[in-house]
């Protein structure tokens, strides 16, 4: 239910704007449930990541843009911009082990959103 990545690339797999506003709603809903349980200075951090295919300093840059393009597509749907970090973390978190067939690593390439308190 999550949106990919085009392989070796920062851009998204067509067809997620839906999804992406779904994120952005589900995330300032969770401020406002976090806001009125008193919790403050959270920080929504989105993760990008890599299949494994490639050197892992290309892999470590390649998933830093792609969180910034996640930032980028949250902030312009709503969510205030220093309320959220962005990471890459390359391939050392794969989904899907190993990834050895072209739907698993789609599957790895992705991004994830936690709150950080």
């Amino acid at each position: 239910n999550q949106c990919s990545f085009k392989t070796d690339t920062d851009q998204l797999e067509p067809g997620c704007d839906a999804k992406m506003k779904r994120l952005s709603n589900a995330l300032i809903n969770a401020k406002k449930q976090l806001n009125g349980a008193g919790v403050k200075n959270f920080k929504f951090v989105a993760s990008g990541h890599t299949d494994s295919s490639g050197n892992a300093r290309h892999n470590d840059e390649l998933s830093a843009k792609r969180a910034a393009v996640v930032e980028k597509e949250l902030v312009a749907r709503g969510v205030p911009q220093d309320e959220i970090e962005f990471v890459g973390m390359g391939s050392k978190k794969l989904l899907v082990k190993p990834d050895n067939t072209p739907a698993k690593k789609a599957k790895n390439r992705r991004y994830e959103i936690q709150v950080k308190l």
